[in-house]
C-alpha cells in the first residue's frame, strides 16, 4: 500500500459548488476510484487550498491511473470539478493536483 498527499487552489466563487458536488458524488465515480485500487480518499480544505489524501493498494499505479483517466463518468466528473480549482504557482507544467512529499507517517 502507497499514502498519496496532494495539493491544489480552489477557486473561491466556486468552492460552494465544489462541496456541493462531493456531497452528492456519483456511484460511477467512486466504482472507477474503487476500481482502480484507491482506498481511504479525503479531500480537505483549507484557506482556499485543497489537500487530498489515497492509498493506492494496487500493483500498477500508472496503468491503473491510466484506466481511470480513460473512464468515461471520471471524465465526465472531472468536467465538472476541474473549473473548481488551479494549479499551484509551483505546479511543474502538466501538473494539476501537486504531489506531496510524505515526511512522517506513525
Amino acid at each position: 500500500m502507497n499514502r498519496h498527499g496532494m495539493i491544489i487552489k480552489v477557486r473561491p466563487e466556486k468552492l460552494d459548488e465544489y462541496k456541493r458536488l462531493h456531497a452528492e458524488v456519483w456511484s460511477e465515480v467512486l466504482e472507477a476510484i474503487a476500481d482502480c485500487n484507491i482506498s481511504n480518499y479525503s479531500i480537505y480544505h483549507r484557506d482556499g487550498l485543497l489537500f487530498g489524501y489515497f492509498e493506492y493498494v494496487g500493483e500498477d499505479f500508472e496503468s491503473d491511473m491510466a484506466t481511470m483517466a480513460q473512464n468515461k463518468a471520471i471524465r465526465d466528473w472531472w468536467a465538472l470539478t476541474d473549473p473548481c480549482q488551479g494549479p499551484l504557482e509551483t505546479a511543474v507544467p502538466g501538473e494539476w493536483w501537486s504531489k506531496m512529499e510524505e515526511v512522517f507517517h506513525c
